[in-house]
């Protein structure tokens, strides 16, 4: 069911790495990849959970990366190529911000990955998402930027209410 998110948790975390990237050379800019990968696999996940929402997501587009674009900044660049950017059409705004919210906040990032866990055992484990669960100090310092509350705010906060909603266990699996 997850292989048809590939292409939107590919674009997304592409997204989020070039929005927020690595400093540090080429290993930071991997770690800061995998949790980059990581965060927007749950959010992506959370988001879609059946096969339905999928297919649905692979009707409708996911959206692409205008608005996150014009909230950090990005809008202005115009790319020499103009197929070079056509992977952006496939950001999902959403999973981004819930993804932002998860590497910012542990406090999120634990129940989100245990509702995945809720779905069945090809959900997820929380081993499978350690560097985002649990980062040492090397996946820190990698993504600096990318876990830094305060300059991932505004993309965070544009569908937190969404992902906390999600979360509460009183409230019916929805997406």
């Amino acid at each position: 069911m997850h292989t048809d998110l590939s292409p939107v948790i590919a674009a997304t975390a592409q997204w989020l790495t070039r929005a927020y990237p690595a400093s540090g050379g080429a290993l930071a800019e991997a770690l800061c990849e995998v949790q980059a990968r990581q965060a927007v696999t749950v959010a992506a996940r959370l988001r879609y959970p059946t096969p339905m929402d999928v297919a649905l997501l692979g009707v409708a587009g996911p959206g692409g990366s205008a608005r996150l674009d014009r909230i950090t900044g990005a809008d202005g660049a115009t790319p020499t190529d103009a197929d070079a950017d056509v992977w952006r059409t496939w950001v999902d705004e959403v999973v981004a911000s819930w993804a932002a919210c998860l590497l910012t906040d542990p406090a999120l990032a634990e129940p989100a990955v245990a509702a995945l866990a809720e779905g069945g055992p090809s959900a997820g484990t929380p081993a499978e998402f350690r560097r985002l669960l649990a980062p040492d100090d090397t996946d820190r310092r990698a993504a600096a930027l990318l876990r830094h509350p305060d300059l991932v705010a505004p993309v965070a906060a544009l569908h937190h209410a969404g992902l906390t909603a999600r979360l509460d266990p009183g409230q019916a699996l929805v997406a």
